[in-house]
């Protein structure tokens, strides 16, 4: 009898854990291993457009900011030496699903690294997929980094937070991390919550409302479709963004990326 009771509590979480696995199936996945010089696959990736915004204000469509060496998708942000055609400081190296890929709920992970140099302001973050009439914000943000601090942080932008300014729980969580070391960085999205990971660890969770006038106010603008974007931007000197080295060369490299959904017929 002890026998049978100790295979059985042995058993339990073996059989929990494969339960909980098969309710993930990989749908889009990058593990970056073309040629060195490559492009990323152009099946699943477009580069971003330039626009003002602080993170795209110097994007660029140069192949020097954006390519695959040895096995890792690069995306950097160099000088510009070609101040007379393009009044940039400099250029930054940008991609996204947009078109390509999109999903709504999921779980996503990427392993990562970047430089510890002041300015340095890379991400991988989620936006949605536009649809006309929809004009409610959202923006969730598995990763960024901010300048030579060795830290990361993970946000997530409401309607309510972020336009109207108003936020009632914790939407930005951070921890102390050696971000030019290799991290897997996480992000589970699901219809009440989304919880953020740094090697398989909870860093934090936010939490869909269940206050109608919060909801009617934006507080979750989550259930939609949202593409995948990578980047490698530099700051403008505003909150932790601190100025960059315009004579420098920031570097951030993904070893891959993927991205699962629930099959529930499994």
């Amino acid at each position: 009898m002890l026998l049978l009771v100790i295979i059985s509590t042995d058993a339990v979480p073996a059989i929990a854990q494969k339960e909980t696995n098969r309710k993930y199936e990989l749908v889009f996945s990058d593990e970056f291993n073309l040629p060195n010089g490559s492009q990323p696959d152009s099946t699943k990736w477009v580069r971003s457009m330039r626009n003002p915004s602080t993170w795209a204000r110097w994007i660029s469509s140069s192949k020097d900011v954006v390519f695959i060496k040895n096995g890792k998708l690069v995306c950097r942000a160099i000088p510009n030496r070609h101040l007379e055609t393009d009044t940039a400081s400099m250029l930054t190296g940008a991609v996204e699903t947009f078109g390509k890929f999109s999903f709504q709920y999921g779980k996503v992970e990427v392993r990562m690294k970047t430089n510890l140099k002041q300015g340095n302001f890379p991400a991988v973050w989620l936006k949605p997929v536009p649809v006309r009439g929809d004009s409610l914000y959202g923006e969730i943000d598995i990763v960024e980094t901010f300048g030579n601090q060795n830290s990361v942080q993970h946000t997530l932008h409401s309607h309510m937070s972020h336009i109207l300014k108003r936020n009632s729980v914790r939407n930005a969580f951070s921890e102390t991390i050696s971000v030019k070391r290799w991290h897997v960085y996480g992000m589970e999205w699901t219809p009440d919550s989304i919880t953020w990971t740094v090697d398989g660890e909870i860093v934090g969770v936010y939490q869909k409302s269940r206050d109608e006038l919060e909801l009617s106010y934006g507080q979750w603008t989550f259930d939609r479709r949202f593409f995948l974007r990578l980047n490698q931007s530099v700051g403008d000197g505003s909150f932790l963004r601190f100025k960059p080295l315009t004579n420098q060369i920031y570097e951030t490299q993904f070893d891959w990326i993927r991205v699962y959904q629930r099959n529930y017929k499994l």
